[in-house]
Formats: C-alpha cells, sequence, structure tokens
C-alpha cells in the first residue's frame, strides 16, 4: 500500500494505493486515460516525475533504519575514509535495485499479476509466520 499526493480542483489530496506489477505501467495508463481540460496529449514528463518520486520515498523510507544502514553507519565510524563508504554503499543499493528492476520486469512478462500477488502474498505471511515463531521461542 502506498500515500501519493495531488491535486484535484484546485485542492491537495491524500489517495491510497495498491502497488501491482503488470505489463502497462499504472501511472502512464492512467495519464493517458484522463484527458486534460483542453483535450491535449499529457506530458510524459510528469509520469516520470510521479513514478520518480514514488520509487525515491517508497525505497528511502523502507531504508531508514535498516540494517543497510546501520551497517553504513557503523562502517563509517570505524573508517577513516567515509566518501569511499559511501560510494561503496550507494553502489550496492543501486545494484541490488537495478537486479529488482529486472527481474521484477522479466516477471511481469511470464507471470500473471494475480499468480504474483497470490505468491507474494504467501511468502509476506510465511516470513510472518516464521518472525513470530523465532519471538515465541527464544
Amino acid at each position: 500500500m502506498g500515500l501519493v499526493s495531488c491535486d484535484v480542483n484546485g485542492s491537495r489530496r491524500f489517495i491510497l494505493f495498491r502497488l501491482t506489477v503488470s505489463d502497462t505501467n499504472p501511472v502512464s495508463a492512467n495519464l493517458q486515460t484522463s484527458a486534460s481540460p483542453n483535450n491535449q496529449p499529457p506530458n510524459p514528463t510528469k509520469g516520470f516525475s510521479k513514478e520518480f518520486g514514488l520509487a525515491f520515498v517508497t525505497v528511502f523510507l523502507a531504508e531508514l533504519g535498516d540494517k543497510t544502514q546501520l551497517s553504513t553507519l557503523l562502517m563509517t565510524a570505524e573508517s577513516q575514509s567515509p566518501w569511499i563508504i559511501f560510494l561503496g554503499a550507494a553502489a550496492a543499493l543501486v545494484t541490488t535495485s537495478l537486479c529488482g528492476v529486472l527481474i521484477g520486469q522479466w516477471l511481469a512478462r511470464r507471470v500473471s499479476e494475480s499468480t504474483l500477488n497470490t505468491v507474494t502474498g504467501a511468502s509476506l505471511l510465511f516470513i510472518a509466520v516464521l518472525l513470530i515463531w523465532d519471538t515465541v521461542h527464544l
């Protein structure tokens, strides 16, 4: 689930949404189906900025306080060259993000959306059960 703010009739509204993986881009599809008041085609840079912003905020918030950030913090505290640690951590995050995008794109072409949703949900439930089991049996 996610939260996006948008302007509707001059007032700012917040929309709760659910991310899904599909062959078409949901943001672009929404922009293509929503005509502007003067019937001009939508501006593709608006779709880019929304998608970029959504991806940035999602990953940024997911990484705050994550073990990756804590590891980077500890390595920087022990190192005499924090910029090298920053470059290494940034390169690693970019590489893992690239892997996620490529695998997601590959899966979207081969597996239906409903199957991906089912497998993702089952995987998250399985991880939750394992975490609960580990917590109870300490």
